[in-house]
């Protein structure tokens, strides 16, 4: 569970060492139609984290809570991505993420096996949503490296 906590925690470097450097064309470069550019990569996974911020203290604080999804297209589309603060976004993620840490670091091995389910049935611990939210950032800083490849 420490590396965990760990890997969580080192997300908000990644991401900044991710873009670091990049100029505001490459930034906002999107290598085809329906791909998104790193700047709406960043502000997703900003998106994502409330969300799954909210999910994670829902699951430590009631009972078997209802978790909900969210369109992610959707909020790209219309929420206007480009013209929302990278800034803004990138620091709110680092919030987030601090805000989790006493929580993750005062975890019970009881607090770990609670369950959260959503509409359809599936059911996630709260350890299985938290190892979600570090593969969710490992799969975003791929995904960087490739828009930043396809740049180039």
């Amino acid at each position: 569970m420490e590396k965990l906590i760990e890997e969580y925690n080192q997300d908000y470097a990644l991401l900044r060492e991710a873009i670091k450097g990049l100029s505001e064309e490459e930034l906002r470069f999107q290598p085809g139609p329906d791909k998104w550019s790193i700047h709406q990569i960043v502000i997703h996974v900003t998106d994502a984290e409330i969300l799954a911020t909210h999910r994670l203290r829902k699951v430590l604080a009631e009972e078997e809570p209802l978790l909900l999804s969210f369109d992610q297209e959707a909020w790209t589309d219309n929420l206007g991505y480009e013209r929302l603060d990278r800034e803004q976004h990138l620091l709110l993620f680092q919030m987030l993420r601090t805000s989790m840490l006493p929580l993750l670091e005062n975890l019970t091995p009881e607090q770990l096996k609670r369950v959260g389910k959503y509409p359809d049935g599936v059911q996630y611990t709260f350890k299985e949503l938290l190892e979600l939210r570090v593969q969710h950032v490992r799969v975003h800083l791929a995904q960087i490296e490739r828009v930043k490849q396809a740049f180039r």
